[in-house]
């Protein structure tokens, strides 16, 4: 009946009959956002997403033992930026999912649940303007979550570390304020997956009705689509899925920047969101609101709900292997031995700044490295935690040859962890001493991100 009256039409005068004209989407809008603000859990996302990363990177920066196996984990001691980026790579994981489920997976679902469907259709008069405003209001909220995500983060590592620099993806130092600029933008690239899914989440609550699934499916597609990425497929589906998306933007912090798999992420959820959207609209418009006992689309869920979108993921699968000419897992042994030796020339130089050792540069260094998989048997090329380095190097002002052997996990989406194992006074300790202080060593253990569409 809220809805009754706060769509309730203008009546005319003389005749006393209701105008045929609809409710503006302005004034619907206003009132949905009433509605999504009022809601408890919506508050309490809103309470948690502004509140609750700035706390914890605050916290974690404070504790000797860091996230190390997440990217960017290791350098929360060095620079305030790194803990904005760890909170957006769990964030698209689990944070950014569980959020297009509870706002966009419940919109038209909770209509179903309090049975207004027919009393907003009476005061509004008109299917598309009440699905625009629905669609709108819901992403605003999205918005809303996302930046609080970005900016309780960002503030949080500022106020414990400061704006320091930031070694980036390769081992390149990157200023405080082109970290910054970074950082930004990689939660601007990750709106794109976020409404992908928010989109999925709104053909859910269109098709299952009050069904519990229709509010779970965002969740649930977020996280098959990062299960997805962690299995061994060729470059070209990966790519094809919005979730990678969620990955590739740490290929803005390489040098130089690896923004093909970023842009085609981005292109690619962008894609689904349209499609999935003009899919829910569909469904809504087909919808029988007559009948009491329907609260959903029945046989239509699967012939215009999952087989257009299972159609998509096909073109732009066949799209992107035509177009990038990608094939196999684009993990080579040539990339690999090409990362690794510039992230270690990188970190070797940084390394030595600490030390207090005179400056030098990757030309002196002529840094190489020779990489196997299995200890050379098999395919030398795909993922794995059997890759085994043997980095070479010009000791700068002695002329004599130096090695260091790393072992390294690669996983299917390109990023690897480096670990050091010796020469110990190189990379055998995971601590320094510099200046009476002792921090962290970067050549001890190390991240790297090999370009699966890199020539």
């Amino acid at each position: 009946m809220t809805a009754t009256a706060a769509y309730a039409p203008a009546t005319g005068t003389g005749a006393g009959t209701a105008s045929a004209r609809p409710t503006p989407v302005a004034r619907i809008l206003r009132f949905e956002l009433v509605k999504q603000f009022s809601a408890w859990r919506v508050r309490l996302l809103i309470g948690l997403c502004w509140l609750g990363p700035g706390l914890l990177v605050f916290a974690v920066d404070q504790q000797s033992t860091l996230p190390s196996d997440t990217l960017f984990g290791r350098w929360m001691h060095a620079t305030g930026w790194a803990g904005s980026l760890v909170v957006l790579g769990v964030a698209g994981t689990w944070a950014l999912p569980l959020v297009t489920s509870m706002v966009a997976g419940d919109v038209f679902a909770s209509e179903d649940r309090l049975g207004t469907w027919r009393h907003l259709l009476i005061a509004v008069r008109s299917h598309r303007r009440i699905f625009a405003a629905k669609a709108i209001a819901s992403l605003t909220v999205i918005g809303l979550l996302v930046a609080g995500l970005a900016v309780s983060s960002a503030v949080g590592g500022l106020l414990a570390e400061g704006n320091q620099p930031l070694v980036g993806l390769d081992g390149h130092l990157l200023t405080g304020g082109d970290a910054a600029g970074k950082v930004l933008l990689a939660w601007v690239c990750v709106l794109a997956p976020t409404l992908a899914l928010a989109a999925i989440g709104l053909l859910g609550s269109v098709a299952l009705g009050r069904s519990p699934m229709g509010l779970l499916l965002p969740m649930l597609a977020g996280l098959g689509m990062q299960v997805v990425q962690m299995l061994p497929l060729p470059v070209a589906v990966r790519l094809a899925l919005p979730g990678y998306a969620f990955i590739s933007w740490n290929g803005l912090f390489a040098d130089p920047q690896q923004l093909g798999p970023l842009l085609i992420g981005v292109g690619v959820s962008l894609l689904w969101a349209v499609v999935a959207t003009a899919l829910a609209y569909l469904l809504f418009r087909r919808r029988d609101f007559t009948n009491l006992n329907n609260d959903g689309a029945g046989r239509r869920v699967l012939t215009l709900g999952a087989l257009p979108l299972a159609g998509v993921l096909a073109a732009t699968v066949g799209v992107v292997a035509v177009a990038t000419g990608a094939g196999g897992s684009g993990i080579t042994q040539d990339k690999v031995q090409q990362s690794v030796a510039t992230v270690f020339a990188h970190l070797y130089r940084f390394q030595q700044a600490q030390m207090r050792q005179p400056p030098v540069t990757e030309a002196q260094l002529q840094t190489s490295a020779m990489c196997d998989k299995s200890e050379g048997l098999g395919a030398q090329e795909g993922p794995g935690n059997d890759w085994r380095c043997t980095v070479s190097w010009t000791v700068p002002g002695y002329n004599v040859a130096a090695q260091a052997i790393y072992q390294l996990d690669v996983s299917p989406n390109g990023r690897y962890i480096a670990d050091g194992d010796g020469p110990v006074e190189v990379n055998g300790y995971f601590l320094i001493v510099t200046a009476g202080k002792a921090v962290p060593n970067p050549l001890w253990q190390f991240d790297g991100n090999v370009d699966l569409l890199a020539g």
